[in-house]
């Protein structure tokens, strides 16, 4: 996925279902100099958005293990 990022920005947001900023990605990419920030947003993004499920995940366990 991320090389997905890399090299189509757009088509990483749009299919982690963020369709307005796929839409807004593809417009910056549509110039040579915009590409190299729409590339950085989405791999970004994608890092982010794994982070965030990783300490999801880390919560419900600790959670889990204390009985809530």
């Amino acid at each position: 996925m991320t090389l997905l990022a890399i090299i189509f920005p757009w088509l990483s947001f749009i299919l982690r279902g963020r369709i307005l900023t796929g839409i807004l990605c593809l417009i910056l990419q549509c110039t040579l100099i915009g590409w190299i920030p729409a590339a950085a947003w989405a791999v970004i993004s994608l890092n982010n958005a794994r982070a965030e499920r990783r300490t999801d995940r880390i919560v419900k366990a600790i959670n889990k293990q204390q009985g809530r």
